[in-house]
């Protein structure tokens, strides 16, 4: 018994390495480069296709988060669409002008 299944598990490598062998030969012919070089491009350009819809994903959701119009910059009111009181406009710039920070103990 142990002589037969030393001849299958020989004949079972045997066979294994003879169709590596084949393998390995076929990848190296101007065919088998040209399939495999054909295979990386299909390859890198569906890399590309997923990071580009990843990333038009991800501005989408930036987008929305930001309130941000979908096709374009934000949609700011334009100058003229604004109240033209001197009142509002003051109260914009005031909120808008950056606060001096206040020592923590209340005296400089």
């Amino acid at each position: 018994m142990s002589r037969g299944l030393w001849f299958v598990a020989g004949a079972g490598a045997g066979m294994w390495a003879m169709v590596r062998a084949r393998r390995a030969a076929e990848a190296l012919t101007a065919d088998g480069l040209r399939d495999r070089l054909s295979a990386l491009s299909v390859g890198a350009r569906m890399v590309r296709d997923e990071v580009a819809q990843g990333r038009a994903d991800a501005e989408t959701d930036l987008r929305e988060r930001l309130g941000m119009s979908p096709d374009g910059p934000r949609a700011l009111p334009v100058a003229g669409d604004q109240p033209t009181s001197s009142s509002t406009q003051t109260s914009q710039v005031e909120q808008a002008a950056p606060r001096p920070i206040e020592n923590e103990r209340g005296t400089d």
